[in-house]
């Protein structure tokens, strides 16, 4: 009998998942502007006929995929339309060369961005992150792809555009499976690793064009 759930607990996750449906649909069917304050929860549970559990528990999964944002003693709020986690799966379902070539148009040009708008804070922050991937580049391929990640995403803070933040912060997950991919069917290259130190200094030395010819060199690494 391990392992499986109570009768209870697979009824209220169906209830959840019904609840998360009713209000995609709605989000999608133009019910909320965006930006719009949501009905409170008792209001939801009365329109759609649950326990106001169950509307807290659908306002979570909305809010961990990017649809809603719910601010503490102030309520929810509609962020976007566009439901993001369609987007994370047509992601998901890209090639290798669509992945590269995606990063080419988006982190190269966001590095580039960066060359120009860093600030000391995220060259020290960029400095630690270099140094936790380079603890790992030749030993677990996981704890890299987790630490270079993390500085790639860094690197696209960098330029200080929300937007191109929040798409990377969708599609670092194509670029994990990327990496997880090259790093299992390619020796590791020290040169390769060593692009990273030479792309932050390209961002240390306000040099966009420079940033983004050493950030496409290593994506076609």
């Amino acid at each position: 009998m391990t392992g499986r759930k109570p009768v209870s607990q697979l009824i209220k996750r169906s209830l959840v998942e019904q609840a998360v449906d009713q209000l995609r649909t709605r989000i999608a069917q133009g019910a909320w502007s965006i930006g719009q304050r949501l009905p409170t929860e008792p209001e939801l549970a009365t329109d759609l006929g649950i326990s106001r559990n169950t509307v807290r528990e659908a306002m979570r999964v909305l809010a961990f995929s990017g649809l809603v944002e719910i601010r503490q003693g102030d309520g929810s709020y509609l962020r976007t339309a566009q439901d993001p986690l369609q987007a994370v799966q047509a992601m998901a379902q890209c090639t290798l060369e669509h992945a590269r070539e995606t990063r080419h148009i988006l982190e190269a040009e966001a590095i580039g961005l960066a060359a120009q708008r860093c600030t000391p804070d995220d060259l020290k922050a960029l400095r630690q992150a270099l140094q936790q991937s380079g603890e790992h580049f030749h030993a677990d391929v996981d704890a890299y792809v987790a630490c270079d990640i993390k500085f790639h995403q860094r690197l696209v803070d960098a330029a200080h555009n929300p937007a191109l933040s929040e798409l990377y912060r969708y599609f670092s997950g194509v670029v994990a499976a990327a990496l997880q991919h090259n790093m299992t069917t390619v020796p590791r290259c020290q040169s390769v690793f060593d692009l990273h130190g030479q792309i932050l200094d390209a961002l240390e030395q306000r040099d966009p064009e420079l940033a983004k010819r050493l950030s496409r060199a290593l994506i076609e690494s």
